[in-house]
């Protein structure tokens, strides 16, 4: 009975987050398959569609910080309703607009949403604490937070689908505005505020120099998969990101309540994770688009790809999505029986086994679809462990930093990850790309690289200690203090 009593307060909010996550994965799903038709409602080009994905991208890189540090201090559960707030607001303006740069402000702040998952993470670590194994419950709940996102994002996808020829466009684009209108309220009255919060003040000096950066290095990527690489601006805004890095640490090293403690990144337990976490970045957020564009190329007319039709192709993506929710709901079950490490470990593994059988099983559909749930489940079980796992091996009072991290450094991954293979589908080892299809070159660049990434990210977690992420007392050593 006492264990249960103490399972009881973050049991009651898991139902809640659950429903949280399910819009998050309404809103990632369910406009993907309408951009064609929201470029002719704005009268705009196809390519322009690009700039929506990179402000939310941009604006995603610069929240998650600030809002993950202002969790910590004030409230996790406040920052989820401020952040769903605005993302309330966005999506109900994308519904009344019909110019172009209207609707790009609106689609950026839109993607606040990207702070829910690491702050509901960081509360329901905050709220298990008091448990007897706070780790374990964590991973629990973060796997059943990352399968209501994916099974919101199938339900997002499917939802556009049958709606797109029922609905005027501006009814269409109201359907995920009132998810996120619901999802407000489910916030407010439903989940509790996290204990023991740290108050103080944030570092706007920190948070300053971290948003230039960020902007300089995610604009640049930007520009230089719209531009090409032959572009001295993308390249130069690319280098400023990077050494506006340099006066940010320092600057942090020396603030009494910093931003980001980048001591953190010393830690044998967290290093890893972030180091994964950015790795990862590069397959969950960069290779879709070229593995989807792979599918419907026509082998015929090519000589490479798999001619599949959309509806073909939707399936290969549903099954890729299903194994994500399979991995993420395995994770914490697979824990009981090895380490978490270990457990890590094997995901990366088997992400990277997934990408990497691409190279000799790419001909039929059949082979894609294994290799895309073998990398799914791998793909999963990182979603939902990388945030627990910070989460664990953080200091408490920086839960909201930690997880938020895992969630920036992805994004950046992600970002040199599109760019990169946006440059390498045009024609890569001096391979022009045939037609409209991309080169074949560049998709062996997109298998090759997400699977040797994936290899490294399982080497490096070989190098976190054994009991890490784990209740056992020995991991106290290894957290930053």
């Amino acid at each position: 009975m006492k264990r249960a009593a103490k399972l009881g307060p973050v049991a009651a909010i898991v139902g809640f987050l659950a429903f949280v996550e399910f819009t998050s994965g309404i809103i990632q799903g369910y406009y993907t398959p309408l951009l064609t038709d929201i470029a002719r409602h704005l009268g705009v080009h196809d390519a322009d569609v690009n700039w929506l994905e990179g402000s939310q991208l941009m604006l995603s890189a610069l929240v998650v910080p600030a809002f993950a540090k202002l969790g910590d201090m004030v409230g996790h559960k406040r920052m989820l309703v401020w952040s769903t707030a605005i993302t309330a607001v966005a999506s109900t303006a994308l519904a009344f607009t019909d110019q172009f740069w209207v609707f790009l402000v609106a689609w950026a702040l839109q993607g606040f949403y990207v702070v829910w998952l690491p702050l509901e993470i960081a509360l329901v670590w905050s709220r298990s604490r008091s448990a007897d194994r706070p780790a374990a419950m964590t991973r629990r709940a973060a796997g059943m937070l990352v399968a209501a996102l994916e099974l919101g994002a199938i339900a997002g996808a499917l939802s556009a689908g049958a709606l797109a020829e029922a609905l005027p466009m501006r009814m269409l684009l109201l359907v995920p505005a009132v998810a996120v209108i619901a999802c407000f309220f489910v916030i407010l009255f439903g989940v509790k505020e996290s204990p023991d919060l740290t108050g103080s003040t944030l570092d706007t000096g920190g948070l300053v120099l971290i948003s230039l950066a960020l902007i300089a290095l995610t604009g640049g990527l930007s520009f230089m998969r719209l531009n090409g690489p032959g572009d001295l601006l993308s390249w130069s805004l690319v280098a400023l990101g990077v050494l506006l890095v340099v006066p940010f640490v320092r600057y942090e090293l020396r603030h009494p309540d910093p931003l980001i403690d980048v001591r953190m990144f010393r830690s044998p337990s967290l290093w890893p994770v972030f180091l994964t976490a950015g790795l990862f970045g590069v397959s969950v957020l960069g290779a879709q688009a070229p593995l989807s564009t792979f599918a419907r190329t026509d082998a015929a007319t090519y000589g490479y790809g798999l001619g599949a039709t959309s509806f073909q192709t939707s399936l290969l993506i549903g099954s890729y999505v299903l194994s994500l929710v399979v991995g993420a709901m395995l994770f914490p079950f697979v824990t009981r029986w090895v380490s978490p490490r270990l457990a890590l470990i094997g995901a990366s593994a088997l992400v990277s086994i997934g990408y990497l059988l691409f190279l000799p099983f790419h001909d039929a559909y059949g082979q894609a679809l294994a290799n895309m749930v073998i990398a799914g489940i791998g793909s999963g079980a990182l979603v939902a462990a990388l945030p627990a796992a910070a989460a664990a091996a953080a200091p408490a009072q920086q839960t909201g930093v930690a997880t938020g991290l895992t969630n920036s450094v992805k994004t950046v991954g992600g970002a040199i990850a599109s760019c990169v293979f946006g440059i390498a589908l045009l024609g890569a080892a001096g391979e022009a790309a045939t037609g409209t299809a991309g080169s074949f070159a560049g998709y062996v660049t997109v298998w090759l690289v997400c699977g040797l990434t994936a290899a490294v990210a399982a080497i490096v977690l070989a190098f976190v200690p054994k009991l890490a992420f784990s209740d056992a007392p020995e991991v106290e050593a290894a957290v930053v203090r």
